[in-house]
């Protein structure tokens, strides 16, 4: 193999790397994205007849082994949404595509009109349902039913808070007046 092809193929690998961190820059606030790093692995020519394999091996550049994806733990931020959920380490979450499973990361979640957690493409989010903080046996779509409770009268409500004390005090005698703020 000539020098030139040796150079060449340094130049295939630089370019599957740029190519491999382009898309890391690319996706770089993509939710749940996960960035990929390119290895590489030396080429060499068969060994010099009569030498030890370890001993007289002569590179012939190099070549992309893989290209790996990175699962170290990313940004944590947090939402409005009460649905959002993050991945504090490692882990996936599950969803159910109209029968076949599919794994991600990214937590950005809302209801389906049939109430299911569901992420941005319509993949229903898979876990173990609890009813009154009990899990209830096996996994499925997540579902959140909307119930209405009779309403209850309140008959007691604790306040803590704390006056303004630079606030000069209403005269005394004077009687409250929601729409006046000075008694």
């Amino acid at each position: 193999m000539s020098t030139f092809q040796t150079a060449l193929s340094g130049l295939k690998a630089a370019s599957t790397d740029l190519q491999v961190m382009g898309n890391n820059i690319a996706n770089a606030n993509t939710v749940g994205f996960k960035q990929s790093n390119a290895q590489f692995a030396d080429a060499y020519a068969t060994a010099i007849a009569g030498t030890a394999p370890q001993y007289g091996q002569v590179g012939i550049g190099t070549s992309v082994q893989t290209v790996a994806q990175q699962f170290s733990q990313g940004n944590i931020s947090a939402t409005s949404n009460p649905l959002d959920i993050a991945i504090n380490g490692s882990g996936f979450f599950q969803f159910n595509y109209n029968g076949a499973t599919v794994y991600g990361r990214d937590g950005q979640f809302q209801l389906d009109k049939n109430g299911y957690i569901v992420d941005a493409a319509g993949g229903q989010l898979v876990g173990t349902p609890a009813v009154s903080g009990a899990l209830t046996g096996g996994s499925g779509p997540l579902q959140i039913t909307a119930t209405s409770l009779a309403p209850k009268a309140t008959t007691s409500a604790t306040v803590a808070l704390n006056l303004n004390a630079s606030v000069t005090p209403p005269a005394s005698g004077t009687p409250f007046n929601i729409n006046d703020p000075t008694t």
